[in-house]
């Protein structure tokens, strides 16, 4: 294994982590940003309000989209053991 390896497991670590991570947080960026917007037009100073929203969208957007979380970081684990063990064996 040498650094160009190492490299490669970075680079599939963080493209691993934005299939992951990123509907998520784009999802809390979008509702926190429309809640946020209705709070500014009806002027109401709530801090709370948008604590709800942002959690049920994040809840949902986890319920429909976990197969697909699962089956990444499943694979990539997959790849990462498959690699740990060829390195052992060479």
């Amino acid at each position: 294994m040498n650094e160009g390896d190492l490299a490669v497991f970075a680079r599939d670590a963080m493209i691993v982590l934005l299939k992951v991570a990123g509907p998520v947080l784009i999802v809390g960026l979008v509702v926190g940003l429309i809640v946020s917007m209705l709070q500014a037009l009806t002027q109401i100073n709530e801090s709370t309000l948008v604590f709800i929203p942002k959690l049920l969208a994040i809840c949902v957007t986890i319920a429909v989209l976990g197969g697909f979380m699962m089956q990444t970081l499943g694979d990539y684990a997959r790849n990462v053991f498959d690699q740990v063990i060829a390195v052992g064996l060479a």
